[in-house]
């Protein structure tokens, strides 16, 4: 963290670098309890669609990591944004669940299968075959195709599980029509959290366990970007990549020190 100017928000991934599959990682509480000691503005980021910022806050404070409801930002919330920046009151059929159906709802949108503005695709725990179905034949029909994001598998008990970027891989495949994916690593869900809380991305710091999402998204909206090495990318993959974070944490226990260290304004040279 070479950069002089003082950090006065934070954005950081949940998965993998908070939490993992519901349990607080080490330092996790510290971090969240740091940034509000020192009054800065943040907001945790997910991909994750199926969950409404209520939820996700009730399943944080389960695993002893306490998170206002305002401060969780989802591909979700991003996707309804966005799509009410497009076309206000606009229409679509939803492949998902509660926290994309309901914030669709918020901005506006009428949830139907008749010809509807967007098809659009979000994570589920049970994708329908028939709900498969009918989106490549609205898509066909000429409904613009959106997606939450482009996360190809999900984590599970058992194992990986067919996540949103699958299934937009089967409806492409079909219609020959690509999807435009909202989540990470597209930007666009870095400049609309930034915006959330008024932050600015010179003075902000993105925290991530993924090279392929998290770093370079936050490397692409202008952010310096810290990678945690408990979750997806290990130490030894981050060489493989042709951009690099600013930072590599062994976990965001790590980070903790860093919060107060550059939340402080650096003293002009004499």
């Amino acid at each position: 963290m070479t950069e002089r100017l003082p950090v006065d928000a934070w954005l950081t991934d949940m998965d993998g670098v908070l939490v993992h599959e519901e349990q607080a990682l080490p330092g996790a509480a510290e971090f969240v309890a740091a940034l509000q000691e020192h009054g800065l503005r943040f907001q945790v980021l997910t991909n994750n669609s199926i969950y409404t910022p209520r939820d996700l806050r009730a399943r944080l404070a389960a695993g002893g990591v306490e998170v206002p409801e305002e401060a969780i930002w989802t591909s979700a919330l991003a996707t309804a944004q966005f799509l009410a920046d497009q076309r206000a009151g606009g229409s679509a059929y939803v492949i998902g669940e509660a926290g994309l159906t309901t914030a669709l709802h918020d901005v506006g949108y009428v949830l139907t299968d008749r010809n509807p503005d967007y098809v659009v695709l979000g994570e589920t725990r049970t994708y329908s075959f028939e709900a498969i179905t009918k989106a490549i034949r609205l898509v066909e029909s000429g409904a613009r195709f959106i997606a939450t994001n482009p996360d190809p598998t999900g984590p599970s008990a058992q194992g990986s599980i067919p996540a949103t970027g699958s299934v937009a891989a089967l409806i492409t495949r079909a219609t020959g029509i690509e999807p435009y994916f909202v989540g990470k690593p597209n930007p666009l869900m870095m400049r609309s959290a930034l915006n959330r809380i008024d932050a600015h991305s010179e003075h902000t710091v993105m925290v991530g366990d993924r090279m392929d999402t998290d770093i370079v998204s936050g490397l692409e909206a202008g952010l310096r970007t810290i990678l945690v090495l408990t979750g997806s990318t290990s130490a030894g993959q981050v060489d493989r990549f042709p951009y690099r974070p600013t930072r590599v944490c062994a976990s965001i226990a790590e980070v903790v020190p860093l919060v107060s260290e550059f939340a402080r304004p650096v003293p002009e040279p004499a």
